[in-house]
């Protein structure tokens, strides 16, 4: 099968949203909508289902995206149950207004995705490429002093630093790249006692998890990820994810080597990308891991020479040029050594999102 093209993914996810987003205190089902558009013409869930799908959508016809600009319009539509579906004369003047907006809006994305993109164009993302003025800043947390060694203290004559920053390996990666595909502009590294307010407006790149790292905690919290790091009382060592699959928590486990943990054979790393909370023209980038692996491989998966045109490809098949994706993926560790992950090998991706779990 196909991918869907971004386009139709991108109606699908608008009409998704609508029927959950619409009215947040109010539950509008896929049945119930069914039932309430077939006021006209008999409609079933399972097709609601089909526009809605984030995998493989199908396009609605041009009369029924014109019924859901009319349903979600008003208020009055979710009043009682059933609910119903108004007809246009029934609207008043501002409920006109506004249909006729929402139906705009609508119909410009139907009819993006009903355009077949060219054979000639091959769809390319360089996701560490900021096309504006940035700047860019990476921050770590910085590490507990009884986690650094000699030279990680000021008072040292070799003090050294980097020595106090936490995914040490991750930072430098990716630093260096961003550097390269960004020249002209300015790309800082901080721990995040340092961070100053300014650094928080332009492109933010967070690295590691909220152990150690409060900003980490509160920006993924004013996103409000579909992917959590949460405390789990049977892993010490770090804090696990958890995200929602098919209506049901998940929770994500590093794996070990034999039953005493005797080395790590497999973590799990946290790709996101969405808008900055703080200034939405600018963006949040998260590479994150339930330990130091995940990180590293999160990072590695759009740096690595061998493998990031691979991993782009991924990403522009499932989410096109959107500017927010969440990605959960497993690292695998050989020998001691972080395994870059090949998004498009199965089961490698855990959960992505927006999309489904599972490859």
């Amino acid at each position: 099968m196909q991918p869907a093209t971004p386009a139709l993914l991108e109606l699908a996810h608008r009409l998704r949203s609508l029927r959950r987003e619409r009215w947040p205190d109010v539950r509008v089902t896929q049945a119930a909508l069914a039932k309430a558009l077939s006021f006209e013409a008999d409609l079933a869930a399972v097709t609601i289902s089909s526009w809605e799908s984030l995998t493989a959508p199908k396009l609605p016809p041009r009369d029924r995206i014109l019924a859901y600009a009319r349903f979600f319009t008003t208020r009055r539509s979710v009043e009682e149950e059933p609910y119903k579906l108004l007809p246009f004369d029934d609207l008043s003047e501002q409920e006109k207004i506004t249909y006729g907006e929402l139906a705009t809006e609508l119909l410009a994305l139907r009819s993006a995705a009903r355009r077949r993109p060219s054979s000639e164009v091959v769809a390319v993302r360089r996701s560490w490429h900021f096309p504006d003025t940035g700047p860019a800043t990476l921050i770590c947390a910085q590490l507990p002093k009884e986690k650094t060694g000699e030279m990680a203290d000021p008072a040292d004559p070799n003090f050294t630093e980097l020595l106090s920053f936490a995914d040490l390996d991750a930072l430098v990666e990716l630093h260096g790249h961003i550097r390269a595909e960004n020249q002209k502009m300015d790309v800082f590294y901080k721990a995040t006692p340092n961070v100053v307010p300014d650094d928080l407006s332009g492109h933010v790149i967070l690295l590691g998890g909220i152990a150690w790292n409060d900003i980490t905690k509160r920006l993924s919290t004013m996103t409000n990820l579909p992917v959590k790091q949460v405390e789990d009382p049977s892993l010490e060592s770090g804090e696990i994810f958890v995200a929602e699959v098919d209506g049901e928590e998940r929770k994500f486990f590093p794996r070990w080597e034999g039953k005493q943990h005797t080395g790590l054979v497999e973590d799990v790393g946290l790709l996101a990308r969405v808008p900055n909370p703080l200034n939405s023209s600018r963006t949040l980038t998260i590479c994150n891991g339930i330990h130091s692996r995940g990180v590293l491989g999160a990072v590695r998966s759009l740096t690595d020479a061998r493998l990031r045109e691979s991993n782009e490809g991924y990403i522009a098949a499932n989410f096109g040029s959107a500017e927010t994706f969440v990605i959960l993926t497993r690292v695998q560790v050989i020998e001691g050594k972080t395994m870059t992950p090949d998004f498009k090998i199965s089961n490698t991706v855990l959960f992505r999102w927006p999309g489904e779990s599972g490859q």
